[in-house]
């Protein structure tokens, strides 16, 4: 089945108006989604039981668990987010005394083979989803809230795979990052 986030606007809306819901449903849809972080559809409780029955029938929401994390001794945290199809892709959180930088991946593996870069020695497997990309970002940001009390404040698209080779989905998750009806960073 295919992530619900996945969806354009347009699509889902689509998907309402053919399933007889109002056009407000979108974003009361994309809220859960990208403002508040929803991990099931069960948690959208502001629509209709059969609503949610309906998304669940047809979409999924696959969310990134951390598989692993290394803490350093000067605060910066490495964790290995595994992906719903078992994938491993890296995320690093960069605290300095001013500042808190996540480091995301954008593909799963890389195509590329530079001589300084771990990753160029992996075969580049597939690009991540706009939305794992985005979940990075989320589970990141709450590490720099518990263990620096700060949120995020750089991003940068250096993690593993190169990011202007899944160009579609990098716009697509900086958009819902600093969009006021996602993380508005």
């Amino acid at each position: 089945m295919k992530d619900i986030r996945d969806l354009e606007t347009a699509e889902l809306l689509e998907f309402l108006t053919a399933n007889n819901e109002p056009k407000f449903r979108v974003s009361q849809i994309q809220e859960w989604l990208w403002k508040k972080g929803a991990g099931s559809f069960q948690e959208m409780t502001n629509l209709s039981k059969g609503l949610r029955k309906l998304l669940s029938q047809h979409f999924v929401l696959n969310k990134i668990d951390i598989a692993d994390l290394q803490v350093s001794n000067d605060g910066t945290i490495k964790s290995a987010f595994k992906l719903y199809d078992e994938s491993i892709v890296e995320g690093v959180l960069i605290p300095t005394d001013s500042r808190s930088t996540a480091c995301i991946s954008s593909q799963v593996g890389c195509s590329l083979t530079c001589s300084f870069c771990a990753t160029g020695r992996l075969k580049r497997k597939r690009n991540l989803a706009a939305y794992e990309i985005f979940e990075q970002v989320v589970e990141i940001n709450k590490q720099s809230l518990k263990h620096h009390k700060r949120p995020l404040s750089n991003i940068v698209y250096m993690g593993m795979g190169e990011p202007l080779l899944n160009y579609k989905n990098t716009l697509e998750s900086i958009a819902w990052i600093t969009s006021e009806g996602g993380l508005n960073m």
